[in-house]
């Protein structure tokens, strides 16, 4: 298949199209994620994150191709890998930052935040254990939730951050958060 025919394909919702597209390029792009220290289950989710956000850009017409479909996948699955080293990087830090077992201080923050985020309703608290706890993308939230876009999810988010922040302002003290 040609490009402007896998791009004609998906726009009117043509999986094969996809499939296709997974299987031609899977090996080029999962070498991306092995050569730099990434696992092959790794290299799946990184490539098939990167299929979402191209078939997402297609449907919404949103895609300028400047370059062969090969080219712009590989800039995508380059960037997500990036991101994802990114997080495991700021995660190792704060592994090593922080001792092995919580304090009873932490414990304690946590347990208040927890009972907060229950406090707020499902749509809220899925966005912001998804986002906070689970370390989720913006783009896999929308997803998961079926929201029309990222810069919808941000928005919910941003708002839900904000009433959880108010309701544990207004519930405790800034002594039960402060050394």
């Amino acid at each position: 298949m040609k490009d402007q025919e896998i791009l004609e394909r998906i726009s009117k919702g043509d999986e094969t199209a996809l499939d296709y597209l997974y299987k031609k390029y899977y090996r080029m792009m999962s070498r991306i994620v092995i050569t730099n220290s990434g696992t092959e289950e790794e290299a799946k989710d990184i490539y098939q994150e990167a299929l979402i956000v191209f078939w997402q850009k297609v449907v919404s017409g949103n895609l300028v191709l400047t370059s062969k479909i090969s080219t712009f996948l590989y800039s995508i699955c380059l960037n997500l890998w990036r991101k994802e080293l990114d997080r495991k990087s700021r995660l190792s830090r704060e592994e090593k930052d922080n001792p092995e077992s919580m304090d009873f201080e932490q414990e304690e923050r946590l347990r208040i935040i927890t009972e907060c985020i229950n406090e707020l309703g499902d749509t809220c608290k899925k966005i912001l254990t998804y986002f906070y706890f689970d370390g989720m993308s913006m783009q896999n939230i929308a997803l998961n939730l079926g929201l029309a876009n990222t810069d919808t999810a941000k928005t919910k988010k941003y708002k839900c951050k904000k009433r959880l922040d108010e309701l544990v302002k207004s519930k405790y003290s800034a002594g039960d958060f402060l050394d």
